[in-house]
């Protein structure tokens, strides 16, 4: 059954929506998040950085030490010694360096994903389903892996590039000041350059990610139905609105790529063409001998090192760039609100478990009304409805009539904005949801299989069930034989069977019975069985009806002519409610809906064992 048109709440990535406007502030706040668990690692990585700047920036002086004493007749192994000494510590903190920050950085992307996982799946359900799964899924991937950079190793690029600018400029001065300032006016023209491009390229990489995401979008979804793409004879058109939207991605991408060369290219030109100028300046005052050969070697590796700090700050900020277009995507799941999935009694045995007369209906509505955001008029409508303790309740109604958001507000994936809901006689409000939910068994209409093996699905929803619980459920729904048949028997991982259709829908409605639930709920459980098999599932229903309360909703009548109960909703309110019999000589909608899918009144149904 599809859910209903009338019932679905609007998207917020609707074309038309303005897009979300990122605030700069609160996406640093979100890779601050990030790091700040970690800060003690991120300062023994800028401590170790800031050794091996250090010794970066003795390598020059301790090399015109050793020019200095040529000639003078003191021994040159000490000069010597002390330059292979700081190489050998330089080269060993900055390996040490490496490997933390490398740790680091993949830790904050393990973290950054479990939190996204844990908020998109205990999340409200109307909340994730506003986002399609490939946007959701872009936000866990690839946008982790732009954020990972940014919050580990750019922080600490950022504070060694900056010591090592400063140090590096510091030193030239020590060295000779006329030389310095040919170098920093060269410095200045590539800043002003690279501040202007910085920019640019954020604005290209996040575009980029976007457009990514779309690319995981339209597929996730045309994978999900390639049997009807296929049927529809509709390949090439979705690989080309596929292959469209990876090409938007790319356009950004290139533009992202050609901008960055540009400024590397300034950046590694400008410095270039600075120590040209300070070879031609300094060669020309050793000639004049206002100069040293040692000062103008010296100055000449600081030249050549400034480079380096130079292409470290623009990395780390066309890094920063990129964390923050990644923070902004992430900061924008926060909209999604967590489930309080605790608060209120926690324990379902202070619930009422008797079945005799005088205990409350299990599950009862009373003036309930739910209206969604942007919605003209309430999906559900003053609705009261009363599911007994025992037997079989079904919901049914044209399209739009309210039965999924009756569902969805029992299961408690939204509240109501009126009225009551009482499971055993207590109010919702009084139970948490984890011990609403633990009463109900659920199949919805997909019957979707999880990642795993069959074993896997069939205990998904009772974990300490026994193996023999688990064949009972398969013979029950007339599976037993399917299942033995498969090369690892319950041991198969679902992606390695052919289970039709059906089959997957019998196991999702094994997965529901394999322990008697209290409340059985079924969302169109009949939709893609043969006769056969539909009587066996039929079976399963009244065997949990005389124990339990079963609740239905489903488009084929045929599924429940049998019900102790057929409650008919239009409009969001209950129409009419009585047996198929009653119902059938009573009510006028009823009567169109049985005749429009050919259920004549004497049609023979399933009965009970």
């Amino acid at each position: 059954m599809a859910t209903d048109a009338a019932e679905a709440p609007p998207s917020p990535t609707d074309p038309d929506a303005p897009p979300p406007v990122p605030l700069r502030w609160q996406n640093i706040a979100v890779l601050w998040g990030f790091v700040r668990p970690h800060l003690r690692t991120v300062v023994f990585g800028t401590v170790l950085g800031l050794g091996t700047t250090a010794t970066a920036l003795a390598m020059p002086l301790a090399t015109k030490y050793v020019l200095d004493t040529l000639g003078t007749g003191v021994s040159l192994a000490g000069p010597a010694m002390l330059l292979v000494g700081l190489l050998i510590l330089g080269s060993i903190t900055g390996l040490i360096q490496w490997i933390v920050l490398g740790r680091l950085a993949e830790h904050i992307v393990l973290d950054a994903r479990q939190s996204l996982v844990q908020r998109m799946l205990r999340g409200r359900l109307g909340d994730v389903q506003q986002r399609t799964p490939g946007e959701l899924v872009t936000r866990v991937t690839s946008d982790t892996v732009l954020l990972r950079e940014a919050a580990s190793s750019s922080i600490v690029q950022l504070v060694n590039g900056l010591v090592s600018l400063v140090g590096t400029v510091v030193l030239m001065a020590v060295l000779d000041v006329p030389l310095l300032l040919s170098t920093l006016a060269a410095i200045v023209v590539v800043g002003v350059l690279m501040g202007a491009l910085l920019p640019q390229i954020g604005k290209a990489q996040r575009q980029a990610q976007e457009s990514l995401g779309h690319v995981g979008s339209t597929l996730e979804g045309a994978l999900r139905a390639l049997r009807t793409v296929k049927a529809s004879g509709a390949e090439e058109r979705q690989a080309g609105q596929v292959s469209r939207q990876a090409h938007e991605s790319a356009r950004h991408a290139i533009r992202a790529v050609r901008v960055t060369a540009v400024a590397w290219t300034i950046a590694g030109g400008g410095i270039q063409l600075a120590i040209i100028v300070i070879l031609g300046v300094g060669a020309w005052r050793v000639g004049e001998g206002t100069l040293e050969v040692s000062t103008l070697v010296a100055f000449l590796l600081y030249a050549f090192n400034i480079v380096d700090p130079i292409t470290t700050l623009t990395q780390t900020f066309t890094q920063l760039q990129s964390g923050v277009a990644a923070a902004a995507r992430i900061r924008e799941t926060e909209s999604i609100h967590i489930e309080d999935l605790h608060s209120g009694r926690t324990h379902p045995e202070t619930l009422t478990h008797r079945a005799d007369d005088g205990a409350p209906p299990v599950l009862a509505l009373e003036g309930v009304r739910l209206t969604y955001p942007g919605a003209t008029g309430p999906a559900v409508d003053g609705v009261d409805l009363a599911v007994p303790r025992r037997g079989h309740t079904a919901l049914v109604g044209p399209s739009g009539a309210g039965k999924t958001s009756v569902l969805s507000l029992l299961l408690r994936f939204i509240e109501p904005d009126d009225g009551v809901l009482r499971l055993d006689g207590v109010p919702y409000d009084e139970l948490s949801i984890e011990t609403v939910r633990s009463r109900f068994a659920y199949v919805e209409q997909e019957t979707p299989l999880l990642s795993g093996t069959v074993r896997d699905n069939l205990l998904f929803r009772y974990p300490e069930a026994t193996e023999e619980e688990v064949w009972e459920a398969l013979r029950a729904v007339r599976l037993e034989a399917t299942v033995r048949a498969l090369p690892e028997g319950l041991d198969t991982h679902v992606n390695a069977t052919d289970l039709s259709g059906g089959e997957r829908q019998r196991v999702a409605l094994a997965r529901a019975v394999v322990q008697r639930p209290a409340v059985l709920l079924l969302d169109e459980a009949t939709a893609q069985l043969d006769g056969l098999t539909e009587v066996a599932v039929q079976e399963v229903i009244h065997r949990t009806a005389r124990e339990g309360a079963v609740l239905t909703i489903a488009h084929r009548l045929s599924t429940v002519v049998d019900a102790d109960q057929i409650v008919v909703l239009e409009g969001g309110q209950v129409r009419a409610r009585g047996t198929h019999a009653e119902l059938l000589a009573g009510d006028e909608l009823y009567a169109e809906l049985v005749a429009a899918l050919r259920i004549a009144e004497s049609e023979p149904t399933a009965t009970a064992p």
